[in-house]
């Protein structure tokens, strides 16, 4: 399997498509970091589609997305996650990193 390859895509509400390899999401889910996220993947995807999103002061090009959710694991209210952007000659490429 190719571990780069581009597990799914959106589009934010500020029109920039957001990609997620695979190869991100098998760390997202790994044991050792976020591994309820496996049931929640629908939800991130919804975070960064509809989500409040703000511009880390100290690095321009990474932002927090944030959504509140009723369905969340116990004690859990919110996605987050922090989208990198990256720019590449001609085009640009968007890396999308969870926390939690």
């Amino acid at each position: 399997m190719d571990m780069t390859a581009i597990r799914w895509s959106v589009t934010d509400h500020h029109g920039n498509e957001i990609y997620l390899t695979q190869e991100r999401w098998e760390h997202i889910t790994d044991p050792i970091n976020h591994p309820v996220m496996k049931n929640y993947e629908y939800h991130l995807r919804e975070t960064i589609k509809q989500g409040k999103r703000k511009q880390n002061p100290h690095n321009q090009q990474k932002y927090r997305y944030s959504r509140q959710f009723d369905d969340l694991a116990e004690y859990n209210t919110h996605i987050i996650t922090i989208v990198l952007f990256r720019y590449k000659e001609n085009h640009q490429q968007f890396s999308l990193w969870l926390i939690a």
